[in-house]
């Protein structure tokens, strides 16, 4: 087994107009190391398009996760979904990206816009098989997984997008490619990536979108750990038991809390310096220990974190923000949502004295609900976690 693994990530934007969006994106993990994603772009706009791209995505990555071949998928989307009576046309177009073993790509289309695959940095022309089934004709492609392979999957939304506006024939996709192109190279990851095509595509549409707009991207990359301390342990005498488990890990360090990176610091024998300037005024300073990657203020950073996790994980509308700040919620976003792939966090129970004052409002319960929300929205970015308390 090799150690790759498979960043996923998407964006939407609905029809000027429309309360839902006709396209939807759906990932089944089939075990640890091989996913579904199915991009459907159902027919038209509003609650129809919806239903049938939901139930579409549903079906293809429910029957495949399962191990039903392709032709299986596609005849009980024809026998489940209804043909437009008006247009007597499709109901809904998918893109299926199915990562096997970490290894392999296997890529199926269905008159959506082809799949861009950029590898080093560039496009990649990858071969496509024509197959009929149901008298569809369908694509199918298998490409073996390189580190940092980009697998760019998209509704017509995104290639229409500037359509009789700033293009008379909408973003072409060679203009896609070469803008994609300039992206990767930053080392954005699949969300943010997904995020600024899908807003390239809103402005070209002067922010009125005249169709459903996704795009969904697969990074592939190299597993990452990292280490997050946060609070010391409910016993003393298990100081130094935590902190030898947390510093023998291999990966990067973070140390969450004033009492806790003290403890950090007399275990490493190295002097805490703490820092006094303000980068935000909603996030206390950040301090520095020889040995430790990160070094910042508990709770009220992590919460911090948690609300970006979750527009992380929603409309992505705060990623221009962390990507570039250097407050402490921001350095630790980047740590934890771009580099990590693996996360190890390692909890102190014990309760401070500091938040028991009834004016606070921080409390033991709302440090630990932290700790849960965080490796939640974590575990839906993809990362594997392991939570030790202590």
């Amino acid at each position: 087994m090799n150690d790759l693994c498979a960043e996923i990530g998407y964006k939407s934007i609905n029809h000027h107009g429309e309360e839902l969006c006709g396209d939807h994106v759906d990932v089944v993990e089939e075990n640890e190391n091989s996913t579904v994603i199915v991009l459907a772009d159902g027919l038209g706009s509003g609650v129809k398009a919806s239903i049938l791209s939901t139930l579409t995505s549903k079906i293809i990555s429910t029957m495949m996760a399962a191990g039903l071949p392709i032709e299986e998928c596609v005849a009980t989307i024809a026998a489940t979904l209804p043909v437009c009576s008006v247009r007597g046309v499709a109901y809904s177009t998918f893109t299926i990206i199915h990562i096997l073993d970490n290894e392999l790509a296997e890529i199926i289309q269905y008159d959506n816009p082809h799949v861009i695959v950029l590898r080093d940095g560039v496009n990649y022309d990858y071969p496509k098989t024509e197959m009929n089934i149901g008298g569809k004709k369908i694509y199918k492609t298998a490409v073996k997984l390189r580190d940092e392979d980009v697998f760019i999957a998209m509704s017509d939304g995104c290639p229409h997008a500037g359509l009789g506006g700033l293009y008379n024939f909408g973003w072409k996709r060679e203009e896609i490619i070469s803008y994609m192109e300039t992206l990767v190279c930053g080392g954005y990851t699949a969300k943010n990536l997904s995020t600024m095509l899908v807003d390239e595509c809103d402005k070209l549409y002067g922010h009125k979108p005249g169709d459903d707009t996704t795009a969904c991207v697969v990074k592939i990359r190299k597993r990452v750990p990292m280490n997050l301390l946060f609070g010391p342990p409910s016993n003393r005498d298990d100081n130094d038991r935590m902190m030898s488990l947390f510093f023998s890990k291999e990966g990067k360090h973070i140390v969450c809390g004033g009492t806790t990176s003290s403890i950090a610091a007399k275990y490493l024998g190295k002097p805490l310096r703490a820092s006094l300037s303000f980068e935000s005024s909603d996030v206390p300073p950040i301090a520095e220990i020889e040995g430790v990657d990160l070094v910042t203020e508990g709770v009220i950073t992590v919460n911090k974190v948690v609300e970006y996790a979750k527009d992380y994980l929603g409309e992505n509308q705060y990623y221009e923000h962390w990507n570039f700040s250097r407050d402490g919620a921001s350095l630790i976003c980047r740590l934890l949502f771009e580099e990590a792939t693996d996360i190890n966090f390692y909890v102190g129970r014990a309760i401070n004295p500091a938040h028991q004052n009834p004016e606070l409002p921080i409390t033991f319960s709302i440090k630990m609900n932290l700790v849960e929300e965080l490796s939640a929205c974590l575990r839906k970015m993809g990362k594997r976690i392991k939570v030790s308390y202590f």
